[in-house]
């Protein structure tokens, strides 16, 4: 089945190059506060692209270096981007924000989110570990015989 002029990103009703200036500086917020505050479809957006940002300093090339600066704004983002991050992230396989709900905003309604970074000292929430990866073949052998203690 083809999805004929499916959406692939909002446009935010704004131009392409002033909702990408928009997300570059939202990127560079998030990683330089560690949570912002922003409507739910702007925090949608932008999770995606911090996602990418801290997955290309995990990596550590020369060209992921490249990506990132193109992104993301400022020299002491870039730096904290691939020191603390990358370190702080070296066992989590994605899903580094999360989006938490508020309260809708005074005047024209709009559904208001937080944005953060995941484990870190101060967060609203605890985030659940990360997942390790067990075959349904291996599972299914533990189950069938049980290890004494």
């Amino acid at each position: 089945m083809a999805y004929y002029g499916r959406k692939l990103s909002s446009s935010f009703r704004r131009t392409a190059k002033h909702r990408w200036s928009m997300l570059r500086t939202m990127v560079s917020q998030l990683i330089q506060h560690e949570r912002i505050r922003t409507t739910v479809p702007k925090a949608k957006e932008l999770r995606k692209l911090a996602d990418k940002v801290v997955t290309y300093a995990k990596t550590d090339t020369p060209r992921s270096r490249d990506k990132i600066k193109l992104i993301v704004r400022g020299d002491l983002n870039v730096h904290k981007l691939m020191t603390l991050f990358k370190e702080r992230y070296a066992e989590r396989a994605g899903g580094y924000c999360r989006i938490l709900r508020t309260h809708n905003r005074r005047g024209d309604n709009a559904e208001m989110a937080l944005i953060e970074y995941i484990d870190r000292p101060g967060e609203l929430k605890p985030p659940r570990p990360p997942r390790t990866f067990v075959s349904a073949s291996q599972t299914a052998f533990e189950e069938s015989f049980p290890q004494d203690k």
